[in-house]
């Protein structure tokens, strides 16, 4: 036995399944089904053209924005739609 066993399936240094389900809104608590993608970088770390994404609800859309733009890594904002969804889960 190791120390990464003992974290049981999906442990560290183990094969772990890629979570599945509704994509949700990435503000802190909520459990919203996303309608946006805010995409962003952080030029001190990421190439140029390499894009992160939040997904955001309706509700904390102009919050996030708010977010990234104050710290100047926000890019653009497109909407989620069902084909980024199955994209999504297609992994």
């Amino acid at each position: 036995m190791n120390i990464f066993s003992l974290a049981g399936p999906g442990g560290a240094g183990q094969e772990s399944a890629r979570a599945t389900g509704p994509a949700l809104c990435s503000r802190k608590g909520c459990r919203s089904d996303a309608q946006w993608q805010l995409l962003w970088n952080n030029p001190r770390i990421h190439t140029p053209e390499r894009r992160k994404v939040w997904l955001s609800c309706g509700d904390h859309r102009e919050w996030l924005e708010d977010y990234l733009q104050t710290r100047s890594l926000w890019k653009e904002t497109v909407p989620f739609t069902e084909a980024d969804a199955a994209a999504n889960e297609a992994g």
